[in-house]
């Protein structure tokens, strides 16, 4: 693998190897930051929205958010392509992935849920153009047909490596924080492990200021650039009628994708963690007193609107006291699901690592239209099996379903990802690969999250109260990921070849 993969002629051999580890960094922490609201945002909308993790608020606001971030990476991701292709690869991918890197930053110090909102939709505008930017920029970088592939194969893989870093961090912070629950002094946030996540996003962009000084911009967008031979990107070139197929093809396929992401993986930790009947045992132990600090709190709430003014002080003490007994009632009910949201989280990691993995072994040697459909067949049964059955069942089995469910679905997005530059021309690889992965994947494909908790989960159980969110969450997800699945398989039957294009004389040779 090593000598396929440095073998790019443009390069220089130390210079191959940091095009490499930029790319490998700058996919990892894509992932890390997307990731980062599944495994912190059911406790910082809880904290924010000053509701208990299973209310109605937290499963409608959950959705909201993922679709609300995901849409506005979608729109300035497509003018991210724009830009790709006007200013250079290099150049964009290093403005996207500071905006990224700042973003969570900023979220950590958020007070109100419009902060954590629009701090949300800036990581994800980061995320969404770095990603086009830098595959594009790996594609032309390595010329040769099997370089390229064995290139952006394997650097996407650490895409996956990313979610297991975060689901670890997360860990280990709930972990720091059960044993130190006054935190680090040092850190200038309010304690609390989801706001202590946020901050470690500042980490990509001191790696990037350090090593983008030493890697290329492409050579081929270069001189095409310099000798005015590079076409004026064309939003409506993308449907002239020999890339009107390619454009809607591959824009739908991205779109189920994501919608099986969305509508299904990234709500399991953030919504189904909660109902797992792994949890039934701490919460028979701890409900008794939950719901005696509910009804405590409930008096001191119902005691401070009736109070005089000479005893409204002694009443929002009660109040407060009431409120702390509380959260302590909740608390081993809530360090139990954060433990088994990790754990999800980390399946599923693994699972999409294991997918990367195997698609970049697989893209050299099986031909591109028949790859996607081995990811795409075992799907069609899985999703509902693993969300209308193995989740209320057995905890190992449905962790194990969770895994597989994560290699399919992300090798899925290595797929489209190696695909997008082979069938667009070089004046438009960014335009066209934005618009397939912005447009198709983050408007329409992430629209999954909030059919899923706004419009099919109340389908389910309409009589019964909050408790069954987390099942009626996952009904919802059985229905979108089986659906997309058989979608994407009827799609990958009308994809079009791959028509690599040469790249001039030049950019073959030092």
């Amino acid at each position: 693998m090593s000598s396929a993969l440095a073998g790019g002629a443009a390069l220089a051999p130390v210079t191959r190897w940091l095009v490499l580890t930029v790319a490998a960094i700058g996919f990892l922490f894509d992932t890390y930051e997307l990731l980062m609201f599944p495994v912190i945002g059911a406790q910082a909308l809880a904290e924010l929205l000053r509701v208990p993790p299973t209310d109605d608020a937290v499963r409608l606001w959950s959705g909201r958010m993922l679709w609300m971030a995901a849409l506005s990476g979608g729109i300035f991701g497509l003018l991210g392509g724009y830009l790709i292709d006007q200013l250079g690869r290099k150049t964009v991918m290093v403005g996207s992935i500071f905006v990224y890197s700042l973003s969570p930053v900023a979220a950590a110090y958020s007070t109100e849920l419009w902060q954590l909102v629009l701090f949300r939709c800036t990581t994800f505008i980061g995320v969404c153009v770095e990603l086009v930017a830098a595959v594009t920029w790996l594609a032309e970088l390595f010329t040769e047909k099997r370089q390229r592939e064995m290139a952006i194969g394997w650097t996407l893989a650490f895409a996956s490596l990313g979610g297991i870093l975060v689901t670890e961090v997360f860990n280990e912070i709930v972990a720091f924080l059960q044993a130190h629950p006054d935190g680090l002094a040092w850190v200038p946030v309010p304690v609390a492990a989801w706001r202590y996540t946020l901050l470690t996003g500042l980490i990509p962009g001191a790696l990037i200021l350090i090593l983008m000084p030493f890697v290329p911009e492409s050579r081929i967008w270069q001189e095409r650039k310099a000798a005015g031979t590079l076409q004026r990107p064309s939003l409506r070139e993308l449907f002239s009628p020999a890339l009107r197929r390619t454009t809607i093809v591959t824009t739908l396929l991205s779109a189920c994708g994501y919608a099986a992401a969305f509508g299904a993986l990234q709500l399991t930790p953030l919504q189904m963690a909660p109902g797992l009947p792994a949890l039934d045992p701490i919460k028979k132990e701890y409900l008794p007193q939950v719901k005696a600090a509910e009804k405590q709190l409930a008096e001191a709430q119902e005691r401070l609107q009736k109070a005089s003014t000479a005893d409204k002080a002694s009443a929002e003490a009660a109040v407060q006291a009431a409120t702390k007994a509380l959260a302590n009632a909740r608390k081993p009910i809530n360090d139990e699901i954060n433990a088994k949201r990790g754990n999800i989280q980390r399946w599923q990691e693994l699972g999409g690592l294991t997918g990367r993995i195997l698609f970049a072994i697989l893209v050299v040697y099986v031909a591109s239209r028949v790859l996607i459909r081995i990811f795409l067949l075992p799907g069609v049964i899985l999703f509902p099996l693993t969300y209308l059955v193995l989740y209320q069942s057995d905890y190992t089995i449905f962790a194990i379903a969770i895994f597989v469910c994560g290699l399919l679905t992300i090798a899925q997005f290595s797929y489209v990802s190696e695909y997008l530059p082979k069938v667009f021309p070089v004046h438009l690889r960014g335009t066209g690969s934005g618009f397939a992965t912005n447009v198709g994947g983050r408007m329409l494909g992430t629209m999954a999250a909030t059919l899923n908790t706004e419009l099919l989960a109340p389908l389910f159980f309409p009589d019964e109260g909050p408790e069954k969110n987390p099942l009626r969450v996952a009904m919802a997800a059985a229905i979108i990921g089986g659906a997309v699945y058989a979608l994407a398989l009827v799609l990958s039957f009308l994809l079009p070849p791959p028509q690599t294009e040469q790249p001039p004389p030049s950019a073959e040779t030092s």
